[in-house]
């Protein structure tokens, strides 16, 4: 058993120059952008995503989609085209959004182009659950059939 005591840990002020918030990851051009947006056409809610799905960016995406889930926007496009990564927390924000527009009756649908986003659809199977098309375009006509 270990009888000694903890050396205390030194804190290190940022380095000159960086501004306050600034962290190594930042500093090292790592910082976690997503830009998001939505807008409506044809009855559907369309969101627009750019940029990279994460850990630390993915509770950004789940608010809005329960903030259009709640203002009564239940059918959804998430348009993933300008999406550079997307890992399993990511995956999580999404398929929680389609299981809170499914109980209002609604639908999420992907626009998705890029072959390593879809990979990961295809390697999870969730190909089966979503609705993924080319184009924001296609995926309101094939939704507009639905209805």
């Amino acid at each position: 058993m270990w009888q000694g005591v903890m050396p205390r840990l030194r804190l290190r002020a940022h380095p000159p120059g960086w501004p306050p918030g600034m962290t190594p990851r930042m500093a090292a051009g790592g910082v976690a952008e997503l830009k998001l947006g939505h807008y409506g056409k044809d009855g559907i809610e369309v969101v627009t995503v750019e940029g990279k799905i994460d850990i630390c960016t993915a509770p950004r995406l789940r608010e809005l989609l329960i903030d259009l889930a709640r203002t009564g926007s239940c059918q959804l496009i998430v348009n993933l085209d300008k999406v550079g990564f997307l890992d399993s927390t990511g995956l999580g924000v999404l398929v929680g959004g389609l299981k809170r527009v499914r109980a209002h009756d609604g639908s999420l649908d992907l626009a998705c182009t890029q072959e390593r986003i879809l990979k990961i659809f295809k390697i999870t199977g969730l190909t089966n659950v979503f609705g993924i098309y080319q184009a924001v375009d296609q995926a309101i006509a094939a939704r507009k059939g639905h209805r």
